[in-house]
């Protein structure tokens, strides 16, 4: 069973309040292209992230809004910006890094909400039930080339909102190889 693969640079997802203290007063962020998850969308709009030791120029913002703001980035970033993001799924926020964000008209200073996303599949029930898996449950992915390699630990988040697509960022992809287009093989423990 096969899974197409989507490739993650570093970025953000904003609570609407935190965009009006980056970006202006009711700010409407504005679509550059829409991702792989259905209403999910890139935004023109990039911000800076800074970390004790360094910054990063250029975090591009994802949309729509979110209930709480969340910061993304490379398990690498952790160097240069001198944080510990901890490696979460979306949405773990609880006990996350501490981060500050640079807009054109403001900027924020988040208590929590930098992590390293963790490599996860999003499915429909009916792909769900096609693989044989549940949401939350743990599989491999085995990736082909000739740098491929087989990812552990990898979440199955199932959704009838969701798109058939594996979410792994840039280091993850650079280990193997992939790139647009890439795909892999669904390894569930105890099935041939």
């Amino acid at each position: 069973m096969r899974t197409p693969i989507g490739i993650s640079n570093r970025h953000i997802h904003l609570s609407q309040s935190d965009a009006n203290t980056l970006f202006g007063s009711n700010y409407q962020l504005t679509k550059m292209k829409d991702l792989s998850q259905p209403g999910q969308f890139a935004a023109e709009e990039t911000v800076i992230i800074k970390g004790p030791k360094s910054e990063i120029a250029k975090v591009r913002v994802l949309g729509p809004y979110r209930k709480f703001s969340q910061v993304e980035i490379l398990a690498s970033d952790n160097f240069k910006l001198g944080t510990n993001a901890p490696l979460r799924l979306s949405g773990d926020l609880e006990g996350s890094e501490p981060i500050e964000v640079i807009g054109p008209n403001g900027t924020l200073h988040l208590n929590q909400g930098l992590i390293v996303a963790k490599r996860h599949i999003h499915m429909t029930v009916a792909d769900a039930e096609l693989f044989g898996v549940t949401d939350g449950q743990i599989v491999k992915v085995k990736t082909p080339g000739e740098r491929g390699l087989v990812f552990d630990n990898v979440v199955i988040r199932v959704d009838d909102s969701f798109l058939l697509d594996m979410h792994i960022d840039i280091d993850e992809a650079n280990a193997a190889g992939l790139g647009a287009g890439a795909w892999g093989e669904v390894i569930i423990e105890g099935k041939e």
